[in-house]
């Protein structure tokens, strides 16, 4: 069972109301009718996700130019060893490749959801 902090509940859920263009694009474009479930604005420990899929245990995140600076680059980092250590992969996407290469990022996407459901089918 993935733990969350409660403080983190309200600011997600006017997350979900409040989506970014890019994610609002990736949600009602191809995650909310994939056929495995996906959650928006998930809390996982003291972050919130964007999108999650428990059953593949991968994280969706859409970078805007505020996470390029160093520091906000440094924060990402210590989210993705956080999630890596849950087991959880996470892909990273630009708010550029969204607008620009959409069918190749949902490409990209199920192409990792496909092969983290064999590798943990040949686990069981």
């Amino acid at each position: 069972m993935i733990c969350y902090n409660n403080k983190n509940i309200v600011l997600a859920k006017n997350l979900r109301k409040n989506l970014t263009p890019w994610e609002r694009k990736l949600w009602f474009e191809f995650l909310k009718n994939y056929p495995i479930k996906f959650y928006k604005q998930k809390p996982i420990g003291n972050y919130i996700i964007d999108f999650y899929c428990d059953k593949a245990k991968l994280a969706i995140e859409l970078d805007g130019s505020q996470h390029y600076s160093t520091l906000n680059k440094q924060k990402d980092l210590k989210r993705t060893k956080y999630l890596n250590q849950l087991n959880i992969l996470v892909l990273r996407y630009s708010n550029l490749d969204v607008d620009k290469n959409f069918e190749d990022v949902c490409n990209d996407i199920i192409s990792n959801i496909n092969l983290r459901l064999q590798t943990s089918q040949s686990r069981d």
